[in-house]
């Protein structure tokens, strides 16, 4: 039979780690409530691959939307928290997406951003960034 061990608290996230990941699981509740109003369809969230995660997999016609989502205090400062490196992330993990869902390579594809910050409606950029750049 297998002994449990003794509670160990420095296995557990620091509380402003857990803060923040709470405040972006709200983000993400908020910007896929804000695409859902937009009409796009969510296929789905958190969707994780070896390469990278992507936020929100949404669709809407023809078109499929990999969707980043951004939180900070306010909206310009989520906006600067988009960086190259990160786009590329983005782009390896949709790419990831399309050989495990063959079905959605004949799709129109699309980077967009969503930007949340309290007190304020997301904002949402299209084609913030392509797979080209």
């Amino acid at each position: 039979m297998a002994r449990r061990g003794k509670f160990d608290p420095t296995l557990m996230p620091r509380p402003e780690r857990q803060v923040a990941f709470r405040f972006g699981l709200s983000a993400e509740s908020r910007a896929a409530a804000y695409l859902i109003a937009k009409g796009h369809r969510i296929v789905a969230r958190r969707w994780r691959s070896p390469v990278g995660e992507i936020d929100i997999v949404a669709r809407r016609r023809n078109t499929l939307v990999f969707v980043e989502v951004k939180a900070r205090g306010e909206l310009d400062t989520a906006a600067e928290a988009i960086l190259p490196r990160q786009q590329r992330r983005i782009i390896a993990a949709a790419e990831a997406w399309l050989a495990s869902h063959p079905d959605d390579v004949n799709s129109n594809i699309r980077f967009d951003v969503v930007l949340v910050a309290p007190k304020s409606l997301p904002r949402h950029i299209m084609a913030a960034f392509d797979a080209s750049s």
